[in-house]
């Protein structure tokens, strides 16, 4: 038995842009589907499609890309064993990665969140496959989530990004409400 789709809407704080995710749990899995429209670069249009395990952890996402020229890029990340295949092709780079993470969404930052949060744990530090969302490509990066007060954790890059550093805060749900300097959750209504 599955829940009553959820739709989530963030828009960006640093630049123009708005998603709008549909987030379906079940027993059987998760699934998000989602589209991100943003002013930058010339404009484009991101939609992406996540199938989790029942405790969050991803299996794959499909990602498309619509540019400025209507350039269309496609992607298909999904978990190969301890590893992933990206568009076929197994990346052995990317072993070990624990889930993707994904420029253009906090949707992402979700997983690693809910797995904290569910454990006695102060800190989680793990690998992702980071997806970056102008050009598609996908690169192993390192991330380390810190539980801080009630409803905050601090995300601390230690990968592509060191340095970056930002408070992302979480409803009852363990849904990224705000994230620092990014996005913030948008009411329809």
């Amino acid at each position: 038995m599955s829940e009553s789709p959820m739709v989530l809407f963030w828009r960006r704080t640093d630049v123009e842009g708005l998603e709008r995710l549909t987030l379906t749990v079940g027993v059987t899995g998760v699934q998000a589907v989602s589209t991100v429209v943003g002013a930058g670069d010339g404009g484009f249009r991101l939609d992406h499609a996540w199938q989790l395990t029942p405790d969050w952890h991803a299996v794959a996402l499909q990602v498309v890309r619509w540019g400025a020229d209507d350039d269309r890029r496609v992607l298909a990340l999904e978990r190969n064993g301890g590893g992933w295949r990206v568009n076929g092709q197994h990346r052995p780079d990317l072993d070990g990665a624990e889930d993707p993470d994904m420029s253009v969404t906090p949707f992402c930052n979700m997983l690693p969140i809910r797995r904290l949060l569910s454990s006695g744990d102060a800190s989680l530090t793990l690998d992702v496959a980071y997806v970056n969302g102008t050009d598609l490509t996908v690169s192993r990066s390192r991330q380390r989530y810190e539980r801080q007060e009630s409803g905050r954790i601090r995300y601390v890059d230690l990968g592509l990004f060191p340095g970056f550093e930002a408070d992302l805060h979480v409803d009852e749900r363990m849904l990224v409400v705000s994230y620092e300097h990014l996005f913030e959750r948008v009411d329809p209504s």
